[in-house]
């Protein structure tokens, strides 16, 4: 028999069908640490978002890598590396108010030298301050799901293991 005989066409058109399907956000962010090994955070202005990476929401047209790129300028004054290690990739469902699920994909950005930290430029309209601690400390100040989130992104980051990190509808 040929294979050929056996294929339909689409019960809908392309476009047609893609509306059917689950909508979501997509961002890329770079995981990045201090010289000497500590885990970077930047600490949103926003209600509710607290300590994040350097990243952000995908613009039209950009892969999440170009996404990263592009925010860690935009957020730290400097590029990372053009070419990094995909270390994690998180999806939450809908929750808090957000109606997509998201899907997140986290780079290596490495270790920052002491005068990349030096230089880095915060966006105000985003970022009050960044803080760099080992992890039992941030284990302290975020909560338990963005603790989960840093420790096995830290743990990919030394082992080269690539998670997935799923996050159910409930509260942080």
């Amino acid at each position: 028999m040929d294979n050929d005989a056996a294929l339909r066409p689409l019960p809908l058109p392309p476009a047609e069908f893609a509306a059917t399907l689950p909508q979501l956000t997509a961002y890329g962010c770079y995981f990045i640490r201090d010289h000497q090994g500590w885990p970077i955070q930047l600490h949103s202005v926003f209600t509710g978002t607290g300590w994040q990476w350097p990243g952000g929401n995908m613009d039209p047209g950009e892969d999440p890598l170009q996404t990263a790129r592009r925010e860690a300028r935009e957020e730290l004054g400097f590029d990372l590396p053009a070419s990094p290690r995909l270390l994690a990739v998180f999806y939450s469902h809908p929750r808090g108010g957000w109606p997509t699920p998201k899907v997140g994909f986290c780079f290596d950005g490495g270790l920052l030298t002491p005068a990349q930290q030096d230089v880095i430029r915060l966006d105000p309209e985003e970022h009050s301050h960044w803080e760099a601690h080992p992890m039992n400390e941030w284990k302290n100040r975020v909560s338990p799901f963005v603790y989960a989130r840093l420790a096995a992104t830290e743990e990919a980051a030394r082992t080269g293991t690539t998670p997935l990190l799923v996050r159910d509808g409930g509260t942080p």
